[in-house]
């Protein structure tokens, strides 16, 4: 029987609900359990494709091509699980899911309501992954109080009563701590529960983020004035890095709980062994390798994964990896020295629209000039074949069509299959494609094997009229989409590690298997 966890927080936003969710299913994995995890998501916008990475910071793509939120990034990360569509829900998507129905005649009349219409709906899509798992772990996105939420807390409280014992709450809220009184306030997180329980949900476990550590006393008085089991109160202090957090919950018995309140036996503690291994790792690399991040969105989660990635990699090479923001729009050739001065790589970001892409042109043309290891992802290589065109080929004018639609060597465009396609999604190229690499490849090696599968958010490609050019004047098209022959990786051969791939693989990297790509690009830093 799949049991459910419901995920939810107060007082703030931002205090990390996906990470709680993300360690919760890492120890109930542990443990043996199947586990999923979803994200349902107040805002009307039907994904998160369209924001501006201010506004949400990156866009996660799933395997099936789905835009969602970077929680779902979390989620893959720890867990090793390959999320889909059916794993982030917004309000838009089940609101244009009733009135298609309502529309079609489905429901015979009747007048459409929030109850028990859109509740319904939300409820059949938190229990779709019914027999599937053991666990279904639901994080709800914003703060409770909120009216956007307003349905998703009512579907919960009817969930928690019809699934009789296989459903539990998790809330987390904030305790500040007043410097000025030397105090920790527990007031928030109080009327934060008691604004659950206005809605008819009684938190079976609360979870206290904290910036101080806070004493038994001070978490028996949450238990007491909360309604909730002294051994159901954990805190979760600040952490020198996120992947602490689930060593932390089980430490303070966070699985044991949620087992015990499902009713089911708890046995032994598991060991955690790889984790912990990375864990020992993270601590004892001391040695610092600088890394430049090309970009134009000065906003750390505006490239969350491939932060996550970085760091990771530099986990297992045994160094710190250390991340530079390098703002495109400020580099010109007089600067550019200067701002890549002491990076040992240099990546340059994926992104859309013109805005600081002619920084990344230079940057690009620096490394490759200079051998200094490059990455381009996705816009980033893009960035690599304008340059190279423009500065080996010798086509001055060449650029991208999304960028300049006149532009005689278009050496990047929309294929002729796309152009008479609606724009803003019809022609984006979105989720997991095949790509066979050539064998005399760099990035053959890397990978270690000759097809691989990799994840895809892009709408113009590498023009394949001009592939004879390229690979004649030394940059090779080694990765190749199967069906379509649609260019996935280029590399130069010549230089210490140049490599642009059309594909995001930092969608794929994870806690406890880092992508080969960025593994082999810090490698190279290093070195």
């Amino acid at each position: 029987m799949t049991r459910y966890i419901f995920v939810t927080g107060g007082v703030v936003s931002s205090l990390g609900k996906g990470i709680i969710s993300s360690s919760i299913g890492k120890l109930l994995q542990s443990r043996g359990y199947s586990i999923t995890i979803q994200k349902f998501d107040p805002y009307i916008n039907i994904d998160p494709g369209t924001l501006n990475p201010y506004e949400h910071g990156e866009c996660y793509v799933t395997v099936d091509g789905m835009e969602t939120d970077l929680d779902l990034g979390h989620y893959e990360r720890f867990t090793g699980i390959r999320t889909t569509r059916q794993n982030s829900i917004t309000t838009g998507r089940i609101y244009q899911t009733v009135i298609d129905r309502e529309r079609r005649g489905d429901y015979l009349g009747k007048t459409i309501q929030v109850v028990p219409h859109i509740t319904d709906e939300i409820k059949a899509r938190m229990t779709a992954p019914e027999g599937t798992v053991d666990f279904v772990i639901t994080e709800v996105g914003g703060t409770i109080g909120d009216i956007e939420s307003a349905p998703f807390m009512e579907a919960m409280r009817q969930l928690k009563w019809e699934l009789s014992g296989r459903a539990i709450s998790v809330h987390l809220t904030y305790v500040p701590y007043l410097r000025a009184a030397g105090e920790l306030k527990t007031k928030p997180t109080q009327h934060s529960v008691k604004e659950l329980q206005g809605m008819g949900i009684q938190p079976d476990i609360l979870i206290l983020r904290t910036e101080q550590h806070l004493s038994d006393g001070v978490r028996q008085k949450v238990a007491s004035f909360c309604n909730v089991d002294l051994e159901c109160v954990v805190q979760s202090e600040d952490m020198p890095s996120i992947y602490e957090v689930p060593v932390s919950m089980q430490r303070q018995g966070l699985d044991s709980a949620i087992l015990r309140k499902l009713g089911i036996p708890v046995g032994e503690t598991p060991e955690l062994g790889p984790w912990r291994r990375f864990l020992e790792l993270q601590r004892t690399s001391t040695r610092e390798v600088h890394i430049g991040l090309v970009g134009k969105y000065d906003l750390q989660d505006a490239y969350k994964s491939i932060r996550e990635s970085l760091y990771l990699a530099g986990v297992y090479n045994e160094v710190r990896v250390k991340l530079h923001f390098i703002n495109s729009e400020n580099i010109t050739k007089q600067n550019i020295a200067k701002e890549v001065e002491g990076m040992a790589g240099i990546l340059i970001c994926p992104g859309f629209g013109s805005r600081g892409i002619e920084g990344k042109i230079i940057a690009a043309q620096y490394c490759r000039e200079h051998d200094v290891p490059a990455f381009g992802i996705c816009l980033g290589m893009q960035m690599m074949v304008i340059e190279f065109a423009r500065n080996v080929l010798g086509y001055c004018d060449a650029n991208s069509a999304e960028m300049d639609d006149k532009t005689p060597h278009n050496v990047i465009d929309i294929m002729e299959s796309q152009k008479n396609i609606e724009k803003m999604g019809g022609t984006m190229r979105l989720g997991a494609y095949a790509c066979e690499l050539r064998d005399d490849s760099r990035v053959r090696d890397i990978y270690g094997c000759k097809t691989i599968e990799e994840r895809h958010r892009h709408r113009y490609e590498f023009n394949n009229n001009y592939i004879d050019e390229y690979e004649k004047a030394g940059m090779q098209c080694v990765g190749r989409n199967p069906e379509s022959s649609l260019v996935e990786i280029v590399e130069v051969p010549g230089c210490r590690w140049y490599v642009g791939t059309q594909f995001h693989p930092e969608y794929q990297s994870t806690v406890l298997h880092p992508h080969p790509l960025f593994m082999d690009f810090v490698r190279t830093c290093k070195g």
